[in-house]
């Protein structure tokens, strides 16, 4: 599967931006989903993960209750709304297709889209 992810920009703190990722061919309902961000300079981080079938998610503790992640099987796509955003959530922000859930683990993900930036200023 390829994946695109878009929606990136620049907001201020406070504010609020939703990512999407698009897949590509007829398997995306077959895997579980997730997002991660990568912050310049440092390590790339789990942020959600949302199940096959959309009936659970998981989040990391820094975007709990900010963030939302979702999916439309149909569309092939899934979403990441975030909300009260952060200067500290500036980072490249990843989508990821995988066969296990939930996991936060970066290597048991199979796929992964090109990233899209997010820059959240003060």
């Amino acid at each position: 599967v390829q994946l695109q992810a878009s929606g990136g920009g620049l907001v201020q703190a406070g504010g609020s931006l939703r990512l999407s990722c698009a897949a590509s061919g007829r398997t995306f309902s077959r895997y579980n989903m997730g997002w991660f961000r990568q912050p310049l300079g440092k390590e790339r981080e789990f942020v959600a993960a949302i199940r096959r079938d959309g009936g659970s998610t998981y989040y990391a503790d820094s975007v709990k209750g900010r963030f939302t992640i979702s999916r439309d099987n149909a569309k092939n796509t899934v979403y990441l709304q975030m909300n009260s955003l952060k200067p500290e959530d500036t980072a490249v922000y990843y989508c990821a297709a995988g066969n296990f859930f939930p996991t936060t683990v970066s290597n048991q993900y199979a796929y992964w889209g090109q990233g899209t930036q997010v820059t959240v200023s003060s």
